[in-house]
């Protein structure tokens, strides 16, 4: 089970990602990225949150710990912003945090290097999560000390959306060619071979008891938070097992611009993607704006 912690003092929103997740810290005397569930994406977002961020956990991957975290609207009280004290108000009790990971950097393929093995490894974990949002658009990848670490996972495992159509769904293939790591060359096999046998159904099991029931009840045709949580251990299974066949990584779609700050594009050095890093050489001197 996630430890447990009470918010004490919200400190400022994050206005980078439309949940409008905050800044707050704890009685634990840790600092936390929290997620809502009165946010307008909903509890499900929490959810994947959670599965997926325990299960690459679990995988040996970078994620920044998860707690629970419970939220009195009441911290929120001398904030400015009526969007942030409506969103605090619809959240009283039980949310989800992410421990915050000071100085870190948004994750930048022209700035920063990936070897084959790790980069197989994430998009492999990427492929059998269903994750749609580790793109060059949006990599919801950090560097803290000189590592990369993963977050954001509430866009994943999209069948849970429709679970009528979850089989289908789940059983699609996974195009990786617009993965923000897809020009690092990963291999995929290898991460396969080295991670899908431990995708077990004990595993998943584990990994899906960490999600609290008040975040699964009144699910549509399920008659337990039980149920539920099995329904979630079945494609996950699947896909971990096979998706590997399944991984498209074409051209992308089209280049996009740098998101490295201006003070960090002039420490570049020339590599294997030169044409790329020329395509964008006035938007990186630029800050990526």
């Amino acid at each position: 089970m996630l430890t447990e912690v009470t918010a004490t003092r919200y400190v400022t929103p994050l206005r980078e990602g439309g949940s409008l997740p905050g800044i707050v810290e704890a009685d634990d005397l840790g600092t936390y990225v929290m997620k809502f569930t009165g946010a307008g994406q909903g509890r499900k977002t929490l959810v994947a949150e959670v599965i997926c961020g325990q299960l690459a956990r679990r995988l040996g991957l970078r994620i920044p710990e998860l707690v629970r975290m419970q939220l009195d609207p009441v911290i929120g009280l001398s904030e400015p912003d009526q969007e942030v004290q409506e969103l605090l108000k619809a959240s009283g009790g039980l949310n989800l945090g992410m421990d915050y990971l000071p100085g870190s950097i948004g994750f930048d393929p022209l700035a920063y290097q990936v070897g084959p093995e790790e980069a197989g490894r994430i998009v492999w974990f990427d492929a059998v999560i269903n994750n749609v949002d580790r793109s060059w658009r949006n990599p919801n990848m950090l560097v803290w000390h000189g590592d990369v670490w993963l977050i954001d996972h509430g866009a994943t495992m999209i069948w849970h959306h429709n679970w009528p159509g979850a089989r289908a769904s789940a059983a699609k293939p996974y195009n990786a060619s617009d993965h923000v790591l897809a020009s690092f060359g990963p291999d995929i096999a290898s991460a396969a071979a080295e991670l899908a046998p431990l995708v077990t159904e004990e595993l998943l099991t584990e990994v899906t008891a960490d999600v609290p029931d008040e975040w699964l009840v009144d699910e549509p045709g399920f008659e337990s938070t039980d149920a539920l949580r099995r329904a979630y251990v079945e494609p996950l299974l699947a896909r971990a097992g096979t998706i590997h066949e399944r991984i498209t990584l074409d051209a992308p779609t089209t280049n996009g611009p740098s998101r490295a700050p201006g003070w960090l594009a002039d420490r570049l050095t020339p590599g294997a993607r030169t044409t790329r890093r020329t395509a964008n050489e006035q938007s990186v001197k630029d800050g990526g704006q």
